[in-house]
């Protein structure tokens, strides 16, 4: 499961940042740019964490390794998802809401360290 939503967000990723690139470019700001290439550029590293995720689990199937792959899908909805949201919206709060899905991330990598240590 996690090689398929791996995928879909990689997908959305690269459709995401060329809307980006194209699409907004005189739509948005400077600031406003720079908070939706963030949401971009780590929903595109994480949606790699999760394909890595789906292969791994391919092979050995810790419960850590799930939860490092709902880690992983947890922190590009709340990150990169709040700050499309920043960016498109405006709305200051919403970047309270951004250190909850980094904070996910940081769970997913070290859960997946933790899974490969344990291969070892």
């Amino acid at each position: 499961m996690f090689l398929l939503v791996g995928c879909l967000f990689g997908f959305l990723s690269v459709a995401l940042g060329a809307f980006g690139a194209h699409g907004l470019k005189n739509t948005f700001d400077e600031y406003s740019m720079g908070v939706y290439q963030t949401a971009v550029e780590y929903q595109f590293w994480h949606s790699l964490a999760l394909l890595a995720v789906g292969i791994l689990s391919r092979t050995t199937n810790p419960p850590l390794l799930k939860y490092s792959g709902c880690a992983f899908s947890t922190g590009i909805v709340i990150f990169s998802g709040s700050l499309y949201l920043l960016a498109f919206t405006k709305i200051k709060w919403l970047g309270a809401i951004t250190p909850i899905g980094g904070m996910s991330f940081m769970v997913g990598w070290v859960l997946l360290g933790v899974v490969s240590y344990q291969m070892r």
